[in-house]
């Protein structure tokens, strides 16, 4: 045997090593459940096999919008202000369209500089116009909106992966969903309580803390009624959470609309307990920007009420003594789950706007287990069905096609465990495509090769153009092939992304071994035969 044909079988040799230990790693025992605990720490399971729950969540973009524009609408107002200039209201007059900010009121004699304080400070984001009666219109530019929807979905994706992350769940898939439609996909799998973790995806932990205009009151009507007949455009009613009134009727308060402290304003929570009713509670800390400004405005408001509100709920009124920094809490018979979720929701940072469920559906792990038994019976059953036909055909060359399928087929597990990819019931159809297109690899060389010897070529010189021809076709195939995978990748979803993933890295190792590895099987068995000795194809 030739030093070169040498070089390349210790070359074959020293991937089957490395490819095994990507399957494997080093496993605690060679007992079958030990190996079998190494191959699934290396390859994870995907939601289809390891049961799970599938959602895909719709994200309610137009209130990102709505709350940008509120936020926005309340700062007019004080810049306004600011500047000397008295407006009537600064409101927005259409629920379904909370881009539109509308400016009632306006002096006629301060046009201009309405007009200049407006495009200085929005006029990069709002189309700006004036009316009659000193009416001026603020609406988002069609680009804001947009990227103001996109920003709304893309945080909404990095909150949701953390909370998931912090719950323990293993491999979850979070990704946009149907493109331009703002819904996302989720895919927990083996979750083992998938209400808790609904509940935690869908809270928007939205924690802001108002100063309160009035309350508290019996129902939203008496509100107004209290309020003079309606409520001011820079307020508005809230209500109580369950639990919260001591009454334990829901109560109403009249709220300031714009919130000294925000949801971007919190550095951390953590749960504790309450010393005199030893109830678990909720500490929540400031930055020091927002600390700062706290201070400053229960420093000046004492003897007033504040209402700490949580996803639109109010959880705490609660008079200010004295001044505040950076420090508060939440109590209110939370549960100790409650208050460690809550604890955890506050950390990982609120959503941009509120989730609604559009699809739903729980894979149990049985459903699973026997999905995992028919699909490795069908590759297996498969793949015994082509080694036989390959040998019964092909002779002696059928082993040499068989030994290539099987250094296939570990290449392929090894890629998977190298890099942590995660099998799907697609991705063990793929393992079965990655078979067939291995096999359709082996008879268009062997095909060629059995062409040149019916042409009268020696067999080392058939073998030599027989890899030679079929080079360029199973190139073509496989590139083609990979393309598709790709393309299934950058556009499906989980499952099929499992598909895409196994089929490409299948396609890369038939590219190594029914090529390379089989024309070194080849090489050296002839190397074994006297010259001119038939070839056994």
């Amino acid at each position: 045997m030739s030093k070169n044909l040498t070089n390349k079988v210790i070359l074959i040799f020293a991937v089957l090593i490395v490819f095994i230990f990507g399957i494997f790693g080093i496993p605690h025992g060679l007992s079958g459940t030990a190996l079998k605990n190494a191959i699934l720490n290396r390859i994870n399971l995907g939601l289809d096999l390891k049961g799970g729950t599938h959602l895909i969540l719709q994200v309610m973009v137009d209130e990102a919008v709505g709350i940008s524009t509120d936020s926005d609408a309340a700062h007019i107002q004080t810049d306004l202000q600011q500047a000397g200039i008295q407006v009537g209201s600064v409101d927005k007059p259409d629920p379904a369209h909370p881009e539109t900010i509308q400016i009632s009121g306006a002096p006629a004699d301060k046009v201009g500089d309405i007009r200049t304080e407006l495009n200085n400070k929005y006029g990069a984001t709002y189309d700006i116009s004036s009316g009659a009666n000193g009416a001026w219109t603020l609406t988002l530019k069609p680009s804001a909106v947009s990227d103001m929807k996109q920003r709304a979905v893309d945080q909404a994706i990095e909150v949701i992966r953390t909370r998931v992350d912090q719950l323990g769940v293993s491999e979850p898939v979070v990704q946009p969903y149907n493109l331009g439609s703002y819904q996302i996909l989720v895919e927990l799998p083996g979750v083992s309580d998938p209400a808790r973790v609904k509940d935690v995806i869908q809270s928007t932990a939205r924690l802001e803390i108002h100063a309160v205009n009035g309350g508290p009151y019996t129902s939203e009507q008496d509100a107004i009624q209290q309020s003079g007949g309606t409520i001011p455009f820079d307020a508005e009613v809230v209500s109580t959470a369950a639990g919260v009134a001591r009454s334990g009727a829901t109560e109403y308060y009249v709220i300031k609309r714009a919130a000294e402290v925000g949801g971007t304003d919190l550095r951390s929570a953590r749960v504790s307990q309450n010393p005199n009713t030893n109830e678990p509670e909720v500490d929540f800390y400031l930055t020091t920007v927002a600390g700062d400004h706290f201070a400053e405005f229960t420093g000046a408001n004492k003897g007033k009420s504040l209402a700490v509100v949580l996803d639109n709920k109010i959880r705490e009124v609660a008079v200010i003594r004295d001044q505040i920094r950076d420090q508060g809490n939440i109590g209110g018979g939370m549960s100790a789950q409650q208050a460690n979720d809550l604890s955890m929701l506050l950390n990982t940072g609120s959503l941009p706007a509120s989730l609604h469920y559009l699809q739903e559906s729980t894979v149990g792990a049985t459903l699973g287990a026997d999905s995992i038994h028919q699909g490795v019976m069908a590759s297996v059953v498969g793949m015994v069905a082509v080694m036989i036909f390959m040998l019964v055909y092909y002779k002696g060359a059928g082993i040499n096609a068989d030994l290539a399928l099987f250094l296939n087929l570990v290449i392929l597990l090894g890629f998977m465990g190298y890099f942590g990819s995660t099998l799907t019931l697609p991705g063990i159809a793929g393992v079965i495509l990655t078979v067939g297109m291995g096999v359709d690899s082996n008879v268009l060389i062997f095909e060629r090769i059995r062409e040149e010897l019916h042409s009268g070529k020696s067999p080392a010189a058939a073998v030599d153009q027989g890899f030679a021809h079929a080079w360029t076709t199973i190139i073509d195939t496989h590139v083609t092939t990979i393309v598709s995978a790709a393309i299934l990748f950058i556009f499906g979803t989980g499952p099929v992304k499992g598909f895409a993933v196994t089929l490409t890295f299948g396609l890369l190792a038939n590219l190594f071994t029914a090529v390379f590895v089989s024309r070194v099987i080849f090489d050296f068995n002839l190397s074994r035969k006297p010259r001119g000795a038939a070839l056994s194809i």
